[in-house]
């Protein structure tokens, strides 16, 4: 019996000698957890034996214990390297339909703009129905980014104050010089009634811009009329319209608009023919409206005793534009940004967790499997309920402790020692009585 006492030692002490140098052998490895062998003794029992009066027969490794603590976050740089801090696995489809698990964030884009793993698992998440809608929860799908197609233009749109096409924030002064509004029957406004201006561009159904200049001009003390001037590409002529005007009470915010609705481009104006050289007709401007805010949600548009300023301008539409990187926010969210300057929501990560993390079952490759002792696996989205957050551009390094694992190593090479030295001695006591006289 002394015998095989003294070889289960040695096993144990093998088995956890391998579990210590498999730790050491992937320290650098990105989102491994360490493993931990544990031990339990062994006892024979004899039938109607009571209490503790068998001896023990040695030690058995019980089990290999992974630690799902959390390891260090490192920055990369690379927005498509990726990492959980805090609770959660990323969940793949492995390349033979296998759903697993996995804390390495090390991604990639595949010909087909799939994001995939190093093994070429493809990653899982949720997927809007087109580019820069709703993201929606629920059944999880392989994240696709739209690397080969461009993003459809978007026509400026917006014809009421609360859904305007064109939003402003600006200050009119107090002490500017009283003019008139009268349009020119032809050429460009004068330079008095451009003192006060700023211009955008709004965009047409096919994505061309259109600039836009919108002067105001103080026609008397504390009302403004506000005009939009468009000027033709080919000829070089200008239109011009009376948008609206806006009055101003005492304390600077207004008081009165025409239309009530706000500054309005009315419908039709200007024919986009007229401008961009080759558009066709039918694509005319709609009616626009200028939203300078309202009583309820705050003016934008004011008369302070200030200088003239556009603190905020903007516009609805956008053009054509190719995808020229991507980036991901703490709660997964995939943003895509594209060379018209818009950023969409292309996807959003999903995260997985367990009610047992210690009963997944470990393959090859940094991946877990679910289990019948891991529970049914939780799904959301990041920063959800339980659930860590992303960080893009940065990965999880190995939570090995190499101070930690070499102690270990120490300690496990004197047992299986001391171990080999019990055998050694039960083979000199052996010895002893087969040579008795």
């Amino acid at each position: 019996m002394g015998f095989g006492t003294g070889l289960s030692g040695l096993n144990a002490a093998s088995k956890n000698l391998d579990v210590i140098g498999h730790n050491i052998a992937n320290t650098n490895t990105t989102g491994m957890k360490a493993g931990r062998a544990e031990f339990s003794e062994m006892y024979a029992s004899a039938l109607g034996a009571a209490g503790g009066g068998n001896g023990g027969i040695g030690v058995a490794i019980a089990t290999v214990a992974t630690q799902f603590s959390q390891g260090n976050l490192k920055v990369t740089g690379n927005n498509l390297d990726m990492a959980v801090n805090g609770e959660g696995f990323f969940k793949v489809n492995l390349t033979d339909g296998t759903t697993a698990y996995t804390r390495n964030g090390e991604f990639k884009l595949d010909k087909e703009g799939y994001i995939i793993t190093n093994n070429g698992a493809k990653v899982q998440g949720y997927m809007p129905a087109s580019i820069g809608g709703i993201i929606p929860t629920g059944v999880t799908t392989n994240l696709q980014l739209p690397t080969s197609q461009a993003i459809e233009p978007k026509q400026t749109t917006g014809a009421t104050a609360t859904d305007p096409a064109i939003s402003l924030t600006a200050n009119l002064p107090t002490d500017a010089t009283i003019g008139v509004a009268t349009l020119p029957a032809t050429g460009d406004l004068s330079d008095a009634q451009k003192k006060y201006a700023t211009s955008l561009n709004i965009y047409d159904a096919k994505g061309s811009a259109i600039p836009v200049r919108i002067s105001f001009v103080n026609t008397a003390a504390g009302a403004w009329s506000a005009i939009a001037s468009v000027q033709n590409e080919t000829t070089g002529a200008w239109s011009h319209t009376a948008a609206g005007s806006v009055t101003f009470a005492a304390d600077g915010k207004p008081s009165a608009f025409t239309p009530p609705a706000g500054l309005g481009i009315p419908s039709g104006w200007p024919a986009v023919d007229a401008v961009r050289t080759g558009v066709p007709s039918a694509a005319t401007t709609a009616a626009l409206a200028i939203g300078v805010g309202d009583a309820t949600s705050g003016w934008t548009l004011t008369q302070y005793d200030m200088e003239f300023a556009v603190n905020e301008l903007s516009q609805t539409g956008y053009a054509a534009g190719e995808l020229t990187g991507i980036s991901v926010n703490e709660e997964g969210i995939i943003k895509a940004s594209y060379s018209n300057g818009e950023n969409m929501n292309a996807g959003q990560l999903s995260l997985t967790r367990f009610r047992n993390i210690q009963g997944l079952s470990t393959v090859n490759g940094g991946y877990y499997l679910e289990s019948a002792n891991s529970g049914t696996p939780v799904e959301g989205k990041p920063m959800s309920g339980r659930f860590g957050q992303i960080r893009g551009g940065t990965l999880e390094e190995s939570n090995v402790d190499m101070t930690a694992e070499l102690v270990n190593m120490i300690v496990a090479q004197r047992s299986y020692q001391a171990n080999a030295q019990t055998i050694k001695t039960q083979d000199q006591v052996l010895s002893t009585l087969v040579n008795l006289r």
